[in-house]
């Protein structure tokens, strides 16, 4: 696909640097990233380009509009099974659901992590759900001090289940906090996931970009075989580690919780986004929880 063809990403290529922008700002930058959408497809094609031109040494991702990303989109999650139509009683089949978050979970993230390019997240904002996740999956994560960042996601029903980088935010973090911002869906800003290192650096909104780009071309004075080794090492590593396995119980944890089953008085998103809409229903958990 030629760039100039995207049109949910923008593609802009600056000597050794390829910086990719998430370009749905109407849906802050949310996608379909289970199974794949068109949309999604787009930021992986641009990896592609950045990945297969020798030149490029360091990629970095950024966000149009108010944020980096917002994470998946709302209103389209569960409809790629099949389900939440109410044309069809049965419930979606395994095979299908494990196609689709296998598709989406294991080789659409894996990209940003193990991409042989270095790779910087430059966050202004929100970092929500996925759009946080392949942040933490750069090389390096720049955000603004008042961004917000966090897993509200996991208020619709995973209660800290069902996703791929709970490994790497845990040996990041630690494990208290990690349970704290899984479970709960908290958000904290910039200032607070610097002091906890769950990202690289926080600086004021108006310095973010200089900071990005002074650190992009510092990084492009290394050679391109010492960035390739460098970063096929680290893949080692991290399969040592188990972290590279996080792709693999991901999707399959993630098709469990596609299963679950709601008991009278529980928060039913998919219900209550039929009824409400996909704003309306997101909302809903929070204000249960203000009650």
């Amino acid at each position: 696909m030629d760039p100039k063809d995207y049109k949910f990403v923008k593609y802009e290529k600056n000597g050794e640097i390829a910086t990719i922008t998430f370009n749905k700002p109407e849906k802050m930058n949310s996608y379909v990233i289970i199974s794949v959408g068109e949309d999604f497809a787009e930021v992986l094609d641009a990896i592609t380009q950045a990945e297969e031109d020798d030149e490029i040494k360091v990629i970095v991702f950024k966000g149009a509009g108010r944020c980096f990303s917002a994470g998946q989109d709302l209103s389209k999650v569960g409809f790629v099974y099949g389900f939440g139509t109410g044309k069809d009683d049965r419930r979606p089949s395994q095979r299908i659901r494990l196609k689709m978050d296998r598709m989406g979970i294991s080789e659409g993230y894996k990209r940003f992590f193990l991409s042989p390019k270095l790779t910087v997240a430059q966050v202004h904002g929100f970092a929500l759900e996925a759009g946080l996740m392949i942040a933490m999956l750069c090389d390096f994560f720049i955000c603004d001090d008042d961004c917000k960042m966090g897993f509200p996601g996991q208020r619709i029903g995973f209660a800290g289940g069902g996703e791929h980088t709970f490994g790497h935010l845990m040996m990041t973090v630690g494990m208290r906090r990690a349970l704290d911002l899984y479970i709960s869906g908290r958000q904290i800003n910039g200032k607070e996931a610097e002091a906890m290192g769950l990202v690289t650096k926080s600086v004021p909104l108006d310095k973010l970009e200089d900071e990005v780009q002074a650190l992009a071309k510092d990084l492009c004075l290394m050679p391109r075989d010492g960035i390739a080794i460098g970063k096929a090492c680290r893949h080692l590593f991290y399969d040592r580690m188990g972290l590279t396995d996080s792709f693999t119980y991901a999707y399959i944890t993630h098709t469990m919780f596609t299963n679950v089953r709601h008991e009278p008085g529980e928060f039913n998103f998919f219900r209550e986004r039929r009824e409400k809409g996909a704003r309306a229903a997101f909302h809903e958990k929070d204000d249960l929880r203000q009650q």
